[in-house]
């Protein structure tokens, strides 16, 4: 990795607000646990607070500090119990983490979300969850609204296919400990690998046996989870928002919280950007980025693990020297977007060339054009052209940036205190309840 930092820039240390991630998985362990735990620095965003407040409808109680510096869940140690409509928003892991949640208790539980969620797949969960022996009800795309009549489950061994989502199975894996007989399973087909990595590990921080085979496959043991008090790291998908906009504007900019320990998979996407030409810092407790000048193409490379911060390379891709190829993205055609395909019409709409394939995609060298950019209700489409905005004042125009209140109410505003001739033109006025 490139270390050393460029003469003369500007060194700015940026509020990264916590990781999605990390909050609402912490949300389930902690409502799965015995006990009370404490999460300080939450974020606190429409996923989240959407998550929050799905766990109380199944009785879970969560509790706020006065400026949201922590939530309190008090956890029973087994599944819920009793019957609640369950409103998950947009938010695709309360979609996937909460109905495994769910079936371990008893009662009955209707699953449902915004019309963008409606629309992503869930049939690979719906479908283990049969394997499991769970009663779920759904229509005929095995997507929500679905029911769980829920009355326990035996556990035991099962296959879970996991090309579309990583979420499927960390939605598993963490109910897997209430299980009568834990869970054995396998996952063909893996991708986000890193956000499993992510997830076994907060599990065994909260007291659950994990092991895995030669193959890969997984053993949870049933048991009792502990209540624990955790911190939040800054969310590193966010954080690649401002890492690029360093390295495009020759500016140096620091995440503390970010570092070598972090459990986060996506703050590789550093090692991306000092291919590209940035100079990159790693240390304990946190990351620096500083843009040399020049951002080099020419390369091709595996996003596979990361796909959440594909958009953020290929969205300043049209700057490096030569083209860049991004691939192992299938999956991201299944997100908020079709995100591969909106990636390449937004940059097509600033002139810049573009190729595409079922898992890949590839950007030229081009001089963005005024343009008017389709964010299709996704947060990560606004934000990673917001970066490339900020080297072509006044030229792009978000169609709806409130949309990045997904995941990053603040964000246009810590963008302008960071470099303060961003003034990204946008239109609309969406509120969440609109874009539902």
């Amino acid at each position: 990795m490139i270390t050393g930092t460029a003469p003369g820039t500007t060194i700015g240390t940026v509020r990264i607000p916590g990781s999605k991630s990390l909050t609402n998985r912490l949300l389930l362990l902690a409502a799965a646990a015995e006990g009370t735990s404490r999460i300080h620095a939450p974020l606190v965003c429409e996923d989240t607070l959407a998550f929050r407040d799905a766990l109380r409808e199944c009785g879970i109680p969560v509790n706020s500090s006065a400026l949201h510096e922590y939530w309190e869940v008090t956890g029973a140690g087994r599944g819920p119990d009793g019957r609640a409509r369950v409103w998950c928003a947009d938010a695709g892991t309360a979609a996937r983490f909460l109905p495994p949640y769910a079936a371990t208790g008893r009662g009955i539980y209707l699953f449902d979300g915004s019309s963008q969620l409606r629309g992503r797949p869930q049939r690979a969960l719906l479908e283990a969850l049969r394997g499991l022996g769970a009663d779920v009800e759904a229509g005929p795309g095995n997507g929500l609204p679905f029911l769980i009549r829920a009355r326990g489950l035996a556990g035991g061994g099962i296959s879970v296919e996991s090309s579309a989502s990583s979420q499927y199975l960390s939605g598993l894996l963490m109910a897997a400990p209430l299980m009568r007989d834990g869970l054995r399973v396998s996952a063909p087909g893996l991708v986000s690998r890193p956000y499993v990595d992510m997830t076994l590990a907060l599990m065994r921080r909260h007291g659950a046996e994990v092991t895995r085979s030669a193959a890969g496959d997984l053993r949870v043991e049933a048991g009792t989870y502990t209540a624990v008090d955790t911190a939040v790291e800054p969310d590193a998908s966010t954080a690649s928002y401002v890492f690029a906009a360093a390295a495009v504007t020759g500016h140096t900019v620091t995440v503390p919280g970010l570092g070598t320990g972090s459990l986060q998979g996506d703050l590789r996407f550093v090692e991306i950007l000092a291919k590209a030409g940035a100079e990159v810092r790693v240390h304990e407790a946190a990351t620096t980025v500083t843009g040399t000048g020049r951002l080099r193409g020419g390369f091709t490379v595996d996003m596979g693990d990361i796909s959440d911060t594909f958009m953020t390379l290929a969205a300043i891709a049209p700057l490096a020297d030569a083209p860049i190829t991004i691939h192992g993205i299938g999956h991201s055609r299944l997100k908020e977007s079709d995100r591969i395909a909106a990636v390449a019409q937004n940059l097509r709409a600033c002139g810049v060339d573009t190729a595409q394939g079922a898992d890949w995609i590839t950007v030229h060298p081009g001089t963005p054009r005024p343009a008017r950019i389709a964010c299709h209700r996704d947060h990560r489409i606004a934000m990673a052209f917001s970066v490339l905005g900020l080297t072509r004042p006044n030229t792009l125009t978000l169609d709806d940036p409130h949309c990045v209140a997904k995941t990053f109410l603040g964000f246009h505003g810590e963008l302008r205190r960071l470099f303060p001739w961003y003034e990204l033109p946008v239109e609309g006025n969406k509120s969440a309840e609109e874009r539902r």
